[in-house]
């Protein structure tokens, strides 16, 4: 085994408890990682975390399922919208310069960092709107506190628009979509932020699959990078999901808003 093969799969671990944790899928942790760190093309790493988003879903949806954290039926209408989202952003990509890809991803970053850093305050000046409480409310039981927790879904509206956003950056800069429908339902809707992550990790396997067929019609997917990260990522799932259950969701953002920054800088100045 060679010692890029071995980078690939520690990445991908590193990328898929971080993806699972967060319900984001690990493009945002990877795609830095494969082309700040091994060179890798950026059409390549798009495609690349693509099919980690998938192992991640998969992965991260059957053990959340289980546990009752994932809100189907807010799931299922979420993504009527962002995977047609992800096809017009995979065609898109298609025709967009690499170094272009990177600034668009970079500068996403620090947006999406600021969301989380706000994430108390901004919840607060959402105001609610009715119509869909009772049919989309859920219930889940916090390991970390040892309650249940019971809540309701508010601006259902705004938060698929922002669905076909994060459907469009999934299939444009290989994403999951995630890193948009996590705030979004955490913010707008009101859910509790391990609902959100849990039915994110549901959703974006299937958003991911809508636009890996087009790179790989493109001839973007190389199978001796995507193998041994998805590989890695698949492992590093597993571990994202039972860290999930013990720790705080605070302590996470935190993480992840640090992750975000730092990797945004670098893909900007590179």
């Amino acid at each position: 085994m060679s010692v890029d093969t071995l980078f690939l799969a520690f990445g991908g671990i590193a990328a898929g408890t971080f993806g699972a944790l967060l319900g984001l899928g690990g493009g945002v942790f990877l795609i830095p990682f494969l082309v700040l760190v091994l060179q890798v093309p950026m059409h390549q790493a798009i495609a690349t975390s693509i099919v980690a988003v998938i192992a991640t879903s998969s992965t991260g949806a059957a053990m959340n399922l289980e546990r009752h954290m994932v809100n189907i039926r807010l799931g299922m209408l979420l993504e009527t919208t962002t995977v047609a989202g992800a096809i017009a952003g995979g065609l898109t990509a298609s025709m967009l310069d690499a170094d272009v890809l990177t600034k668009i991803f970079g500068v996403l970053l620090i947006g999406i960092a600021a969301m989380m850093a706000l994430s108390g305050k901004m919840s607060a000046m959402v105001p609610a709107t009715g119509g869909k409480k009772e049919v989309l409310a859920g219930e889940y039981h916090d390991d970390a506190t040892h309650a249940n927790v019971l809540y309701s879904v508010r601006n259902v509206g705004p938060t698929m628009v922002i669905s076909l956003l994060a459907g469009n950056v999934s299939g444009l800069l290989g994403l999951g979509g995630g890193i948009f429908k996590v705030p979004a339902m955490h913010l707008l809707s009101g859910i509790p932020l391990k609902a959100a992550t849990a039915t994110s990790n549901f959703m974006i396997g299937v958003t991911a699959a809508a636009g890996a067929f087009i790179y790989f019609a493109e001839g973007h997917l190389d199978p001796h990078i995507a193998a041994p990260t998805a590989l890695g990522v698949l492992l590093g799932s597993f571990f994202g999901i039972r860290l999930g259950r013990i720790m705080k969701a605070s302590i996470l953002k935190w993480v992840f808003i640090v992750v975000l920054i730092a990797a945004s800088i670098q893909l900007i100045a590179r």
